[in-house]
């Protein structure tokens, strides 16, 4: 009984001293670099308000390059395929500006929204997530109108 009661005892404290340590994320790996390319948006996040079940809704999410080193995008993924961006594929030097352009397609889709695109980058900010957020509304179906597409006779 006292093995199982040191052996729990023992469990307990090394786990609290594992979840104790402090672990590197991905976002503060490598950021002792003052030169290190670095994001600066406009807005990270873009409300495209109430939109009708099917419309799209487009945004440019403008940024600076406020590093010295240029700036590499290697990837830009939307959080499902109603999601596409658009981004440079050259480097954006120093002070440079640039655009990650985003369409979130509401075919299908009702309710709140926040979509996601997620940036993997050479950036201080890796990676660096943008929001695409609002409503979609279904269409109101009209009396007398033919749901099915489907000629009367």
């Amino acid at each position: 009984m006292k093995k199982n009661i040191l052996s729990i005892t023992f469990l307990l404290f090394s786990s609290l001293a594992i979840y104790a340590q402090d672990k590197p994320t991905l976002s503060n790996v490598g950021n002792d670099n003052t030169n290190q390319p670095s994001f600066k948006f406009n807005e990270e996040e873009y409300n495209f308000g109430t939109i009708m079940q099917g419309d799209q809704a487009k945004h440019d999410f403008e940024f600076t390059n406020t590093g010295k080193e240029p700036l590499v995008i290697s990837n830009a993924a939307g959080s499902c395929g109603c999601t596409v961006p658009e981004w440079p594929k050259e480097p954006i030097m120093g002070g440079a500006k640039a655009v990650i352009k985003v369409t979130f397609n509401s075919a299908g889709k009702q309710g709140v929204q926040d979509k996601t695109v997620t940036l993997q980058s050479n950036a201080k900010q890796n990676p660096m997530v943008l929001h695409l957020k609002g409503n979609v509304d279904k269409p109101i179906e009209q009396p007398g109108a033919n749901p099915n597409n489907v000629e009367k006779k």
